[in-house]
Formats: structure tokens, sequence, C-alpha cells
């Protein structure tokens, strides 16, 4: 298992990542905009939305991952949360596909009295993902790769 940080942006997310390239140096792990997506999730988007990033993981050493994605409209209300400079963090916990049960586990032990903005399920990016507020306001996100990106 590895914790990382994952930052939330209103459409600065690919700027702010050359600027941390810049400062830590090495080459983004994954860049994928939001147009890249299948037609089925991005058809609804506007241009402006397509444009923005989705994921992007920049490695910092060994051990960590600074990762993000720009918010949108859409996306915003479906998980019905709203951007707000303060909520854009989370803590990332990133699992293989040898440790689903783990994923589950931490997943529900950690967003009991919480609140679910995307259930653990399984996603276009060949992962098992899940989002959640905790009981302590503390933002997480649980991924286990199950295929390789």
């Amino acid at each position: 298992m590895q914790l990382n940080h994952y930052l939330n942006f209103d459409g600065q997310a690919e700027a702010a990542f050359n600027f941390y390239k810049s400062v830590f140096g090495g080459e983004f792990a994954n860049f994928m905009r939001y147009g890249d997506m299948p037609a089925e999730h991005s058809s609804t988007l506007s241009e402006a939305d397509k444009q923005k990033v989705l994921h992007i993981a920049l490695p910092i050493n060994e051990f960590t991952i600074l990762m993000a994605s720009d918010t949108t409209e859409q996306f915003c209300t479906q998980t019905n949360t709203v951007f707000t400079v303060g909520n854009n963090h989370y803590i990332s916990i990133n699992l293989d596909a040898s440790e689903q049960d783990e994923a589950k586990r931490l997943f529900d032990a950690l967003s009991v009295n919480g609140k679910i903005e995307m259930p653990l399920d399984k996603t276009f990016w060949g992962a098992l993902y899940g989002a959640f507020t905790d009981q302590f306001g503390i933002k997480w996100m649980v991924n286990c790769q199950l295929e390789a990106m």
C-alpha cells in the first residue's frame, strides 16, 4: 500500500504540475485529459472541460507520487461536491490488484459515519476506486489498480 497526496484544481492542474515538475524534476508518470475518457463519459463535456486535466501524476521519489486533477461542474454535480480552495486535497490510498479485499476493508472502515462521494466500484481506467470524506472531514480516495495503465 502507498499513501499519496491528491490535489484538485479549478483549471490550473497543468500549470501547477508544470511548476512542481520544475521544482522537483522528473517526468509525469501519467497525464490524461477529460477528453481522453471513453465517449460515454466525455460526450456531454464542453470543449473547455475536455481540455482540463483528468489525472496527472508526478513521482517525487521512490515512495511518493504527487497526483491531481481539475474539477468540472458536471463531475462535481454527480458527486454532490463543490470545489472550494481548501477542500481540494485528498489522501490517496493506492493498492495493487492482489489487495482488492484490503481496498474494500479500508474503504468501508474509513468511511463509517462519513460521506461517500463515489462508491467503491470498477472504473474505465481499470481500477477499483472510491472516494469519501470521513467523519472528521478528511477526504480520502481508495484506488486498487486491477489492470496496467
